[in-house]
């Protein structure tokens, strides 16, 4: 029997020498770690540094531009019309050809008016006879100065009507107001026309405007004679022009800026009613302080970014302005030479230690 308890007493004690050994052994793990050499990183509970990208912040020239759209339009346009009513007589363009300033359109029966003239002329020619009979009578004091004065009087009248139907005769001629392209006409020889009637339509496609608008709070930044750059749909090709107009208000309702620019159209590839995609430049800051779009954090009191100083990850509140496709425009908290973090930024920590490959911006 006592060799019996003898045997389960070595027992007990093998098997609480061997959990003793265990959990000393897990211990000297938890401290140091299979593999860890002096000096480790995972000595004493060291955090491990974290492998982020960044880039450093250096002043340059940044061209703030505004990308808005616009509408093409005729450097003149106007109706054709006629001022009084008739037949037309004759057609004297082509449709959809160049015309000058000056240029006959069209013409209206004037027959009616050119019978008024002849009876007007005929008495004025009386009219004015009668004037220098009277004057002369006057001078004898045959005659007294009221029968006179109705003489001259009876005279300026007639001059009066004849040179109303000349008016009259004039407005039968249809002549371009200015040198452009008319478009397709409306009426035929023979049409009775009146005011209302709008014969075709003349327009100066060269050079061509453009008007757009901007937001009211670059109202300040645009100015005239500012050269923009712009496409139309369908061609990829860019195009210049400049600000010649600026309106003197904002409009009330879009709060938006109106401009006008000039543009060239010798070949008349830029067609009135087109839109065109304007690329603005407004102004031009130097030592601009630009950052990716990727590190800037939005949080609840503005924007941050992580920056490093000795080894660690800093957090930033920054300020800024205006924003490109890739960059920020950074107006307060960064320095000319400060790191900024770009990758791994929505899981670091103030005071995390991190490993910086600096790349290109």
């Amino acid at each position: 029997m006592k060799i019996k308890y003898i045997i389960y007493a070595i027992l007990i004690l093998g098997f609480g020498a061997l959990v003793a050994y265990r959990i000393k052994q897990n211990k000297g793990e938890g401290a140091g770690g299979p593999g860890v050499g002096p000096g480790g990183a995972g000595r004493g509970g060291a955090m491990p540094a974290m492998r982020v990208n960044g880039v450093v912040v250096e002043p340059q020239n940044f061209s703030n531009s505004l990308a808005v759209s616009g509408s093409i339009e005729a450097n003149e346009q106007v109706q054709i019309r006629t001022q009084i009513s008739g037949l037309v007589r004759s057609i004297s363009f082509e449709e959809g050809s160049p015309v000058s300033k000056g240029q006959v359109l069209l013409k209206i029966d004037d027959s009616e008016l050119r019978a008024q003239l002849a009876q007007a002329q005929t008495r004025q020619s009386l009219a004015a006879e009668n004037e220098r009979r009277a004057g002369l009578l006057l001078k004898k004091e045959a005659i007294s100065r009221e029968e006179y004065d109705i003489a001259q009087s009876e005279l300026k009248s007639t001059q009066a009507q004849t040179q109303l139907i000349r008016a009259q005769l004039d407005k039968t001629t249809i002549r371009a107001p200015f040198s452009g392209r008319i478009g397709l006409r409306s009426i035929s020889e023979g049409t009775y026309i009146s005011p209302e009637t709008i014969v075709a339509n003349l327009v100066s496609t060269n050079p061509v405007k453009i008007t757009f608008s901007v937001p009211e709070k670059y109202a300040s930044q645009v100015k005239v004679n500012t050269t923009l750059n712009f496409t139309v749909a369908g061609s990829d090709k860019k195009q210049t022009a400049t600000v010649y107009a600026i309106e003197p208000g904002i409009e009330s309702t879009s709060r938006t800026l109106q401009l006008r620019a000039r543009a060239a159209n010798p070949d008349n590839t830029l067609r009135p009613g087109s839109f065109a995609n304007i690329e603005l430049p407004l102004t031009v800051i130097k030592d601009a302080l630009l950052v990716p779009t990727e590190a800037v954090i939005p949080v609840q009191n503005g924007k941050k970014v992580f920056v490093t100083e000795n080894g660690k990850a800093k957090e930033v509140m920054i300020e800024t302005s205006t924003r490109t496709e890739k960059d920020v425009l950074v107006t307060a908290g960064l320095q000319a030479g400060d790191t900024v973090l770009t990758t791994g930024i929505m899981t670091l920590k103030p005071g995390a230690p991190v490993k910086v490959a600096v790349g290109e911006k």
